[in-house]
């Protein structure tokens, strides 16, 4: 049964596919781990300079529908905005940029493509300091846009802690409470399998949709990847 459990990371593409702006934007994003040098944070930043907007309640009866990135497939609501590039995904709540606050990353190949090797790199993945391969911004709602404000700490809140996959594979889960020098805080969640490198990765947790990146990390099934 999928789910959480004490205690390291083992979803196809249907459903639509957002054009214009956003989707441009967000092939910004998934291109930042492709090693052109650029990191994943910086273009991220980029993609919400336009300001983030305040969170769009989610509907009490909301449809899913079942997206793939290279072999990897797992559930998500169907009104979500999704965009694809080189076997990636980002999907983003209605009402946000692509690729910022609320969204769900889901990256295949993910250290490998990172130039800095992260997350697999050092364990980051179980790192205090390892919710990101750069550090230095805030991803708050209210912050993340500007991508001027700085962080003062980082702590996991679930240190070796397994998580369960619809394919019975067990990832590294990780979360992550974020205190900004201005007061605020995030919270980043990430479910890694470092043998297949998946990543499914919350770049800064929107709690209404708490039951979204559950339900994405609970239906994530990998045993078409790399077939």
């Amino acid at each position: 049964m999928a789910g959480t459990t004490g205690g390291a990371a083992h979803g196809r593409l249907r459903g639509r596919v957002g054009l214009g702006a956003g989707a441009a934007a967000a092939v910004l994003v998934l291109s930042a781990c492709g090693g052109d040098g650029g990191s994943l944070e910086e273009v991220e930043l980029q993609a919400g300079e336009g300001g983030m907007m305040p969170p769009v309640a989610p509907t009490e009866e909301e449809g899913t529908t079942t997206v793939d990135a290279d072999g990897v497939s797992m559930e998500v609501p169907e009104d979500w905005e999704i965009q694809e590039e080189g076997g990636n995904l980002c999907l983003t709540p209605p009402g946000q940029p692509a690729c910022a606050y609320g969204s769900l990353q889901l990256l295949t190949g993910a250290a490998d493509q990172h130039p800095q090797n992260w997350p697999l790199e050092g364990d980051a993945f179980a790192a205090d300091d390892g919710w990101a391969d750069n550090t230095d911004s805030c991803r708050s709602l209210n912050t993340a846009a500007s991508g001027n404000i700085g962080v003062e700490s980082a702590e996991l809140t679930n240190p070796a802690e397994f998580f369960v996959h619809a394919d019975e594979l067990k990832s590294h889960h990780a979360v992550w409470d974020v205190s900004c020098v201005n007061g605020d805080s995030f919270e980043v969640r990430m479910w890694f399998l470092p043998v297949s490198d998946v990543l499914l990765y919350v770049w800064s947790a929107d709690p209404q949709y708490d039951q979204v990146y559950e339900r994405a990390a609970e239906t994530m099934d990998t045993t078409a990847h790399g077939n």
